[in-house]
């Protein structure tokens, strides 16, 4: 089974940990484990980590060419090229520059490639086209079962 993610780019304090527990609990170990993931900041990157700690294999699905111009957390940059590096596979939207037709593009090639998806998301609407709500609608309308894990009141900056 393949597993992929979406989500916010900022988590507020709590969000991380809560995500990571569920994944502790539910995901397989090891090679039965298969994560989809853009390895965007925040969400991403992290359910990234976690497949890779477990032993399971990576697989990239990214927005554009020069993806890691558009990642501006603390040490997002650096961490996102060790992912890439660990990746099993990458395959890139054919965008040269982030857009959010190509955020668009990679969160449904994502969808396309999982059996499930996780979501790290608040409920509320995309703030740009291909944001975490698209990813969600899109899973949800092909059928995809969707898991989102948020903490009832916390509010995303």
């Amino acid at each position: 089974m393949r597993f992929g993610i979406t989500g916010h780019r900022m988590l507020p304090p709590g969000i991380a940990e809560r995500a990571v527990a569920h994944w502790q609990r539910v995901l397989p170990t090891g090679a039965r484990l298969h994560g989809v993931s853009s390895l965007a900041d925040g969400a991403d990157q992290l359910f990234a980590a976690h497949v890779l700690a477990a032993g399971g294999v990576l697989e990239a699905v990214l927005p554009c060419a020069d993806y890691a111009g558009s990642l501006t957390g603390n040490g997002s940059r650096a961490r996102f090229t060790d992912l890439l590096h660990a990746a099993a596979t990458v395959v890139t939207m054919p965008y040269t520059e982030p857009c959010e037709q190509g955020f668009l593009a990679a969160g449904e090639a994502m969808v396309d490639r999982c059996d499930h998806l996780f979501a790290i998301w608040d409920g509320l609407p995309a703030r740009g086209l291909g944001g975490t709500a698209d990813v969600v609608a899109y899973a949800r309308k092909r059928g995809c079962p969707v898991t989102v894990l948020w903490i009832d009141g916390v509010r995303r900056t």
